[in-house]
C-alpha cells in the first residue's frame, strides 16, 4: 500500500474543497442567511451524495480494470485531458467572489439534507470529476479496486466534510476576510488551476 498516494490525494481534495465552487458557495450562502446549522444540513446532504458517485465509480470502473487494463489506460487518459480542460475553465472564469446572501429563501433543515442530496447525485459534472480524478490515485497492488475507490471516496468525503463544515461554522469570518482580502479570490484561483494541472500530469506519469 502506497500511504504517500492517500497523502497527495488528502492534499488536493483538500485544495479542491477550499476554492470557491458551487457547493461550498451554496454552504457559505445558507449559513451566513441563516445560520450554521442549516449550512451544515447542506454539507451532509452533499457530501452523502458521494456514497453514490463512489459506489458507481467503484464497480463500473473496476469492472473494465479486469477486462482490458488499455482501456483503462484510456480512461485515465480522458480523465487528464478532462482535468487539464476544468484548469482552463477556472483560467477564463472571474477571480471575484460573490457571496450574496439577500433573498435566500429559508428551508427547514431535512430540506437543505436532501437538496444537498440530489444537487450532488444528479449533477453530472461530479461523476464525470470522480472519473478522471480517482483511478489516477489507485495505491495498492494487492487490494482490490473496488476497496480501494471505496477507500478514495471516503478519504474524498471525510476531508470534504471536515473543510465545507468549517466553512459553515467559519460563515461570517469567512466573509469578513474575502471582503477585507480583495485577492484572496485571485490566490484561490491561481491555486485550483495548480492543482488541476498537478492532478492531470501525475495521472498520465
Amino acid at each position: 500500500m502506497n500511504y504517500d498516494i492517500l497523502i497527495s490525494f488528502a492534499l488536493a481534495t483538500s485544495v479542491l474543497a477550499i476554492s470557491p465552487g458551487p457547493d461550498n458557495i451554496y454552504v457559505l450562502v445558507q449559513s451566513i442567511s441563516h445560520g450554521k446549522s442549516y449550512g451544515l444540513a447542506t454539507v451532509c446532504g452533499l457530501i452523502t451524495g458521494c456514497i453514490i458517485h463512489t459506489t458507481l465509480l467503484a464497480f463500473g470502473v473496476s469492472a473494465i480494470i479486469a477486462a482490458n487494463e488499455n482501456l483503462f489506460f484510456g480512461i485515465k487518459l480522458l480523465g487528464a485531458i478532462y482535468l487539464l480542460y476544468l484548469a482552463y475553465k477556472v483560467f477564463k472564469s472571474d477571480a471575484s467572489l460573490n457571496f450574496n446572501s439577500e433573498h435566500v429563501p429559508k428551508k427547514s433543515l431535512k430540506q437543505l439534507f436532501v437538496q444537498g442530496f440530489f444537487m450532488n447525485v444528479l449533477n453530472p459534472k461530479v461523476t464525470i470529476f470522480f472519473l478522471a480524478f480517482f483511478p489516477g490515485f489507485l495505491f495498492s497492488e494487492t487490494m482490490s479496486t473496488v476497496w480501494q475507490f471505496y477507500i478514495l471516496g471516503g478519504l474524498f468525503m471525510l476531508v470534504s466534510f471536515i473543510i465545507f463544515s468549517s466553512i459553515a461554522l467559519l460563515a461570517g469570518q469567512i466573509k469578513t476576510y474575502t471582503l477585507k482580502h480583495k485577492n484572496s479570490g485571485l490566490v484561490l484561483k491561481w491555486l485550483q488551476i495548480v492543482v488541476f494541472i498537478g492532478i492531470a500530469v501525475f495521472i498520465l506519469i
